[in-house]
């Protein structure tokens, strides 16, 4: 792909009495310390027309204002502890341009090869990047990087659709609450019932597998008639299950079929077993993680102070098989559809590569409201019958 750079820079948030006025330290509290210490790449695209670089360069700016954590940098404090500084050290924008139109390289799918229009990831002092792709159609695609205990997908959404607000001229919605200290209030005394140290935690670097080239990254479209369908099959008689819930019963389902699992493995019953069967399970092991559970995790972080060195996020490993597990992010509730800039919502949006085999994302698809967009990793083994399966299916 070619591609031609034009700027390279750092921005700052727009002077304004509403930003921090000191370089206030915020310690990272045990629901930051819990995520991947990773920067995260997503990628938007936006057919044309679309505002200049130099208008969302400004909205850009304004809504730094109301999110100035993605604007700070990573420091230690006396305590060791890894804190986020609100200096307004700004953060890292790029403009490019791309001299086809966006039209001859759509659909982006995780194959594509899409790592040009991607700030870089290693050696990176910026918790926020943006980079500028505008193609020759006018089209832009906005690749962005987030460093996932600053910002999770919830959260970059919100600030995404608040940056689009601003562009339009348009106030921001739902504003942002930034008090991490409010959220971890611990009991007095801490109580912690639940083993967080191995559950959300680990001792050590332990790997199942270190094979990141035996994996593939697929992704599966389910029309919002077929989603109509399905939650019609799940929730049956006076059973009623969440989007979330109905659809991984019958993903956890197809995986399970294509993985080829061995008669004896717990997993393999499910296909023996109906959709509301599955959906109830998942349904009450959803609920076991209730006010009790948080509550302890809290107690757990105020007890864990001062042990970070300690305390490793259980996230797995690049190359790592959770076979014959999974594991799952429901982006289902990200407002896909209230980000635009002034020519609509996005045409596609490419979540990061997955790099460990049974990770599955859940997105709102760009194609029609109502729909879902899987993306999922699978080992390359299992690729083809899993097509299959599908194949069949749709």
């Amino acid at each position: 792909m070619a591609i031609g750079l034009i700027n390279n820079t750092l921005l700052k948030a727009a002077s304004s009495s509403d930003y921090p006025t000191t370089n206030a330290l915020i310690p990272l509290n045990i629901f930051d310390k819990a995520a991947f210490d990773i920067h995260v790449p997503i990628l938007y695209a936006f057919r044309a027309p679309m505002p200049s670089n130099e208008v969302l360069k400004d909205g850009l700016s304004k809504a730094l204002v109301h999110y100035p954590h993605l604007a700070g940098r990573y420091v230690t404090d006396d305590q060791g502890s890894t804190c986020i500084t609100l200096n307004n050290a700004g953060i890292r924008v790029i403009e490019t341009y791309v001299p086809t139109t966006l039209a001859e390289q759509l659909p982006f799918t995780p194959a594509s090869d899409l790592g040009k229009l991607l700030p870089p990831l290693d050696g990176v002092e910026e918790l926020l990047q943006i980079q500028l792709n505008r193609y020759a159609c006018g089209g832009v695609v906005i690749g962005l990087t987030a460093h996932h205990r600053v910002t999770d997908g919830q959260s970059i959404t919100f600030f995404t659709i608040a940056w689009a607000s601003l562009v339009r001229g348009l106030d921001i919605k739902t504003l942002p609450y930034h008090d991490r200290d409010a959220v971890c209030v611990p009991r007095s005394p801490p109580k912690v019932e639940f083993d967080h140290s191995s559950i959300e935690f680990r001792k050590s670097n332990t790997s199942n597998n270190s094979n990141a080239s035996s994996i593939a990254n697929l992704v599966v479209h389910l029309s919002a008639d077929f989603m109509t369908k399905l939650k019609a099959q799940v929730c049956q008689g006076n059973q009623r299950f969440s989007t979330f819930e109905c659809l991984l019963s019958h993903m956890w389902k197809k995986i399970t079929q294509a993985r080829g699992l061995a008669p004896d493995e717990y997993t393999q019953e499910l296909l023996s077993e109906s959709h509301a069967h599955i959906a109830k399970a998942i349904h009450e092991a959803v609920a076991k993680v209730d006010n009790e559970y948080f509550r302890s995790f809290i107690d757990f972080g105020e007890l864990s102070k001062g042990k970070e060195e300690e305390l490793m996020a259980t996230a797995p490993e690049i190359g790592d098989s959770l076979y014959p597990n999974l594991e799952v992010d429901s982006w289902l509730s990200f407002h896909f559809h209230d980000l635009d800039f002034g020519g609509g919502w996005p045409c596609t949006f490419l979540p990061p590569d997955l790099p460990v085999e049974g990770l599955l994302i859940f997105v709102p698809s760009c194609k029609e409201k109502g729909a879902v967009d899987v993306f999922l990793a699978l080992l390359h083994e299992h690729v083809e019958l899993f097509k299959q399966i599908y194949h069949s299916l749709n």
